[in-house]
């Protein structure tokens, strides 16, 4: 009686869901622990707050606080890791596929540039008059995240059609992109948005914390998880950056899996420079700078294997976390700012090693099985 065979990539399904689950553990626990010795070895400081006194009025006094676990903190932190975050988790799905984008910085700046032109035709008090205001707010907001999947489009067309190396692709975009953004701009900001817009981004809690930023990061990185453990197509990512001559064989369209990597890549690209559009409220071809390193050391702190194969969109996003919880240290504990990326590189370093040693580890016990 013969046997169906297996899936062959449902067959080590269950085995790598636990070493995740493992993973990401790990990296929630190095994020408690940072928090830990942040809060303290960070000492305390006097801050401003707003009480009420005896005789029931305001008054602005100095109340001591930890320097690291304050309320004012914990909001920038959170504030700062979800532009990145959300990016991140964009080009995980590319390292995971077994590629790897240097351009993920200048197509940030072209989506903010692209964004912001048509944003402030409509200015803060609609001054053109033409159309209602909405429709110029989503205008833009179209154009921003346009601009970035049409990026990411022509990475993954050149990739596939010319079969040359991601690195050289993007790294000629990353040049190309940033002087389409400096053409439109003529290397000056672009502001003046419709307030209404800046409104949405800007909307905070009584507390101060910015939740749109924070409550998209969320929604990137449930979808990003859904797409890549639950569906079909998550699963190619995996099988071609695991195997790509296996996954060829298995009649896997390779260059449509590669397309599309650099489609959401772009796409998470455009939904960053949206958000940052509207909550610092200005653009230029300068923004964006150094974000490629930030984005792809989020990416691989948080398990991301350069190698491809390996990675989890919630992974990305403690990784981004765990990168901005070591920049705000290096402020708290008076650190010179000199070494942030030093301090960052060598992180990203240790992650490569360990993961490579890991790799080791797992090709000496299949050797021994």
């Amino acid at each position: 009686m013969s046997k169906t065979p297996a899936d062959p990539f449902s067959a080590p399904r269950l085995s790598t869901g636990r070493k995740w689950r493992v993973q990401e553990g790990g990296l929630l626990a190095v994020v408690l622990i940072l928090g830990l010795m942040l809060s303290w070895f960070g000492g305390r400081v006097s801050m401003p707050e707003l009480k009420k006194n005896a005789n029931g009025e305001v008054e602005r006094v100095m109340v001591e606080k930890n320097k690291f676990f304050n309320s004012r903190t914990l909001i920038q932190l959170a504030k700062d890791t979800s532009f990145i975050a959300i990016m991140a988790i964009g080009a995980t799905f590319i390292i995971i596929s077994g590629g790897i984008d240097l351009s993920v910085g200048a197509i940030y700046a072209l989506s903010s540039v692209a964004g912001a032109l048509v944003l402030h035709r409509f200015g803060p008090e609609m001054s053109s008059g033409e159309g209602p205001l909405w429709g110029g707010v989503i205008l833009g907001m179209t154009v921003a995240v346009g601009a970035a999947i049409l990026c990411g489009m022509l990475n993954g067309a050149m990739i596939v059609a010319l079969k040359v190396h991601p690195f050289i692709i993007t790294l000629g975009t990353m040049a190309v992109f940033r002087g389409v953004s400096f053409v439109l701009t003529d290397g000056q900001s672009v502001g003046g948005f419709p307030q209404s817009f800046r409104d949405v981004v800007r909307w905070e809690t009584r507390g101060g914390l910015s939740l749109v930023p924070l409550g998209v990061m969320l929604l990137v990185m449930v979808a990003g998880g859904i797409y890549l453990a639950r569906l079909s197509a998550g699963r190619r990512i995996y099988a071609v950056g695991g195997n790509e001559l296996a996954s060829r064989y298995s009649g896997i369209r390779i260059g449509r899996v590669k397309f599309g990597v650099y489609i959401i890549s772009g796409f998470t690209a455009g939904i960053a420079a949206l958000l940052a559009l509207g909550y610092y409220g200005s653009a230029s071809s300068s923004d964006g700078q150094g974000y490629e390193l930030n984005v792809i050391a989020a990416a691989v702190v948080g398990g991301a294997s350069l190698s491809g194969g390996k990675g989890t969109a919630l992974g990305a996003l403690l990784g981004a976390l765990i990168l901005q919880m070591i920049s705000t240290g290096i402020v708290i504990l008076g650190i010179n700012q000199n070494y942030s990326q030093i301090i960052i590189g060598a992180v990203v370093i240790a992650a490569v090693v360990m993961d490579q040693f890991n790799q080791w580890l797992s090709g000496r016990r299949l050797i021994k099985s």
